[in-house]
């Protein structure tokens, strides 16, 4: 029996919808790929997908938990079964095959391309987040007419250079920013978006990363695109949903990371209004490279909120609310943690699943 988990995307309107439904029918239950990474922050795209996708999930594979939930191996709350190969995937309906792990460089590793080729061949569709692409590589051993293989991260057509265009509008533009990556920046602007939606608020949400598209069934792959051209791709999604109060804009990297050049065409392409900081609770350091210290939590709010602003050039964006990643503390202990960043930055703080996301949005509304 195929679990279903958060449907996030019954909430969600139709524009969000349209590529998605297109694509697959939200009745094929998912197996997500994620070997030996289910204790990993390299799993996040299939924790992601568990918490929002509209799909059922008819398992995870991961031999090296096989036999308990995902609950019982990582204490992640879903009560997934964990399962060791494709077959045993296949005898419990699983229909698409979802690459759950996000491994360093976004590249394939040769080691699944056994288990994808088996689920292929057994007329399981694809859906792909990593760079490489599978349609061209895998197509011929597609055998069913609904069978498909959707390559996340490609990008669109060439765009020009961005010039700025957000700035002039009217509405109010929430980008998510972060002291590292991997830390919760999609879960805190869906969590977001989907509370804005409950309160009747004409919002929108901008997927920048493959987990984001995955999920929403629309948006930019902001690393696949050139760099020229990453703030263009930015500033043509948020054109494009212009007639929105509200929009949540899905964060990508940090300022701070060495290896990261995202964060500045989400601020250059979106002219943000309002952030909000999103951080893991007791991090002092990237994870990595962990030698590079993350500074005090107000002043790398000032630091984002100026180059946000560029001197007075483009808008200036407010930081409303500090989402904090308080997984592995206890609820004492992570209450503690938000009090003491409130207090430090003056900002709401509150870990968006743990204890909601009411006090940030209602900054906005």
């Amino acid at each position: 029996m195929a679990l279903s988990c958060q449907p996030m995307l019954q909430v969600m309107e139709q524009h969000l919808k349209s590529k998605y439904t297109a694509m697959f029918d939200q009745q094929q239950p998912y197996a997500i790929y994620m070997e030996d990474s289910l204790d990993s922050d390299f799993g996040k795209m299939g924790f992601g997908i568990m918490r929002y996708s509209p799909h059922p999930i008819a398992c995870v594979i991961d031999s090296t938990q096989s036999g308990k939930t995902v609950r019982e191996a990582c204490g992640e709350p879903f009560d997934v079964p964990v399962v060791g190969d494709v077959k045993t995937a296949l005898e419990m309906g699983a229909e698409i095959f979802v690459l759950g792990t996000a491994p360093s460089g976004g590249r394939l590793p040769d080691e699944w391309l056994s288990e994808i080729e088996r689920a292929l061949r057994n007329g399981m569709s694809l859906i792909n987040g990593l760079h490489d692409r599978m349609e061209e590589r895998f197509s011929h051993l597609i055998t069913k007419e609904n069978q498909k293989i959707w390559d996340v991260r490609v990008s669109g057509p060439d765009v020009p250079i961005a010039r700025a265009r957000a700035a002039k509008l009217r509405n109010k533009r929430v980008l998510m920013v972060g002291t590292d990556m991997a830390i919760g920046k999609m879960t805190a602007g869906l969590e977001l978006y989907k509370w804005l939606l409950d309160q009747g608020v004409n919002a929108g949400f901008i997927a920048t990363g493959q987990i984001g598209i995955t999920i929403t069934g629309k948006g930019i792959p902001l690393d696949a695109i050139k760099v020229d051209q990453a703030a263009a791709a930015v500033e043509a999604a948020v054109l494009e949903q212009q007639d929105k109060d509200i929009l949540i804009i899905e964060g990508q990297g940090s300022l701070l990371h060495p290896g990261s050049t995202a964060t500045l065409p989400l601020m250059r392409g979106s002219c943000p209004t309002h952030l909000v900081l999103c951080h893991k609770a007791g991090r002092t350091h990237l994870r990595n490279p962990n030698h590079i210290a993350i500074p005090k939590l107000d002043e790398f709010i000032q630091l984002n909120e100026a180059v946000a602003n560029v001197n007075g050039s483009l808008c200036h964006a407010k930081t409303i609310g500090v989402a904090i990643n308080t997984f592995g503390l206890d609820e004492a202990l992570a209450k503690q943690e938000l009090q003491k960043i409130e207090i430090l930055t003056g900002i709401a703080t509150t870990d968006v699943i743990r204890f909601g996301v009411e006090s940030i949005g209602k900054q906005l509304i």
